[in-house]
């Protein structure tokens, strides 16, 4: 006699709720570009969003209390001179967010606190490497303050964003690269490409470990790092059927398992929640959510449900842990862009009896401190990253977390200042930049004036020309002048002699009226005689 035990999971009845449209943001401008990305940033402090913009690429940064319609002229983000491609908040610092762009720079933005009362232009640092668009920006998350960019030169370069200097380049991709993926201590880097492989990296050494063919299918594919070492991937079947795999990274081309979705054409978007192994999969274009459990027994990856709305989604956010509701067992928050314009947020909840903490759902999560500095992890240092208890920190105001106060984001520069428009392109070489060598305890001295570059040079020559031009139409205008006023000098006699007699003229006036008398005195003629 067989049957069949149902797998036991607090998991299995995870639902997803939408909240109210007045709980939510509307009247945004989502952006229309084609690039695959998800136009969405979330932390517990701030929402991102990449929106329409003209003459230039800009996204709208709003507070989480700021909800319902949002006006036409909020003040935007708007440095850049194309459209904004990609964007990905510091999850070591709440108030820090770079953005890469089609004009082929990253740029890193210090957001206050209470968000944005006018339109921000200038941002901290400029990261001027790729010679093309920049499509995929990712911070590194143990180190503090490591950036990865990727561009569509088939480059990726990571930066020390306190230095804004390149810190390593990998060129070993022959082809665009699709998504990029840090281990969980950031030590090995996962890519797809569009010659359809993965590839497994170690950056500091910039060799490629393993590779393989994630998915025949032509589009885009995208592959994540789980917790404990497993590679998740999504892609396309060679008749173009959605898939998802996992796989090891000892074979990454002998998936463990390969299962078919469905037939859309969007490109599916895997997010990963490391504290409960759940991977939500949301499609660009669909209007669900499907999420599953990864777990070490057969069939290794479970179904557990699926969210569903009426109108379909354009880009898709997902909340740090630490920016979730404990008090209604809240493990998850999305914010999924429609194209109505509305932002809508969703929350995915384990259903409690009780009220109280449920440790279970909520082991320690990510925190928001490094646990190594940039120079640490460039000399191959490697550290698990620093976790919180979301029981002894989580304050739950208004369903959320309170972040603690952080210093903004100082870029400091011996050799130049890395907030110089025109800086020279750094070395596009695999070996880290080494800074200036300081003397322990001498004070800094001043930097040396860079040379100027030749486009400035031909700029500045430009607007001397113009203000000597400007300086001769002065003088022609004043010797104008000065011609005129003499002509008017020298006609001046003719009407002097106009203004002497006419002062006396209204004192006759009244010697008329005595004269009326003397005419008035011959009363024996008529009218009309002579």
């Amino acid at each position: 006699m067989s049957f069949r035990v149902v797998r036991s999971s607090k998991f299995r009845h995870v639902y997803g709720q939408a909240l109210k449209r007045e709980q939510c943001y509307d009247n945004i401008r989502v952006s229309k570009s084609s690039w695959d990305s998800t136009f969405c940033a979330v932390n517990p402090k701030f929402l991102a969003i990449i929106v329409e913009s003209a003459g230039g690429g800009a996204f709208i940064v709003l507070p989480h209390n700021k909800v319902g319609r949002i006006p036409a002229d909020h003040p935007l983000v708007g440095g850049h001179k194309g459209p904004v491609l990609d964007i990905a908040w510091c999850p070591h610092n709440d108030n820090v967010i770079a953005s890469g762009s089609e004009d082929c720079v990253v740029k890193v933005w210090q957001i206050p606190d209470g968000g944005l009362s006018r339109t921000l232009t200038e941002p901290v640092v400029d990261l001027v490497y790729h010679q093309r668009r920049v499509g995929l920006v990712l911070w590194h998350p143990t180190a503090q303050n490591v950036l990865l960019t990727a561009g569509s030169d088939n480059q990726i370069a990571i930066w020390n964003v306190g230095t804004g200097e390149v810190l390593l380049t990998l060129d070993c991709h022959p082809d665009l690269i699709y998504s990029a993926c840090w281990n969980w201590t950031g030590s090995k880097l996962l890519t797809t490409c569009r010659d359809k492989k993965i590839r497994i990296i170690d950056p500091r050494k910039g060799e490629v470990e393993s590779e393989a063919i994630a998915h025949e299918g032509s589009k885009a594919s995208r592959a994540i790092f789980l917790k404990h070492g497993l590679v998740f991937t999504t892609g396309f079947s060679r008749m173009s059927e959605r898939q998802y795999s996992l796989r090891t990274p000892d074979a990454l081309g002998e998936p463990i398992v390969t299962v078919e979705i469905d037939t859309s054409n969007g490109v599916m978007f895997p997010l990963y929640d490391p504290d409960t192994n759940l991977v939500y999969l949301c499609g660009k274009g669909d209007s669900v959510i499907r999420y599953f459990e990864v777990t070490p027994e057969p069939p290794f990856v479970h179904y557990i449900n699926t969210f569903q709305t009426p109108d379909p989604q354009r880009g898709i956010g997902m909340m740090p842990k630490r920016g979730c509701d404990v008090a209604t067992c809240e493990i998850a928050k999305f914010y999924r862009l429609n194209n109505s314009g509305l932002c809508q947020v969703v929350s995915m909840t384990v259903p409690r009896k009780s009220e109280l903490f449920q440790e279970d759902l909520y082991p320690d999560t990510l925190s928001d401190e490094a646990a190594l500095t940039a120079d640490e992890w460039l000399a191959g240092e490697d550290a698990e990253p620093n976790t919180m208890s979301l029981k002894e920190r989580a304050l739950v105001v208004q369903g959320g977390y309170v972040a603690s106060a952080r210093a903004p984001l100082a870029v400091s520069k011996p050799a130049r200042n890395a907030l110089a428009r025109d800086k020279p392109r750094p070395d596009r070489s695999p070996t880290p930049a080494d800074p200036a060598p300081t003397v322990a305890g001498a004070p800094a001295a001043a930097p040396a004036p860079a040379a100027i570059p030749p486009g400035i040079e031909k700029q500045l020559s430009d607007l001397v020309d113009e203000i000597r031009k400007l300086k001769s139409v002065i003088v022609k205008q004043e010797n104008r002048i000065r011609a005129l006023e003499a002509a008017v000098k020298s006609a001046a006699p003719t009407p002097e002699p106009a203004p002497t007699p006419e002062p006396p003229t209204p004192a006759p006036a009244p010697a008329v009226p005595l004269a009326a008398p003397v005419d008035d005195a011959d009363d024996g003629m008529a009218p009309d005689e002579v």
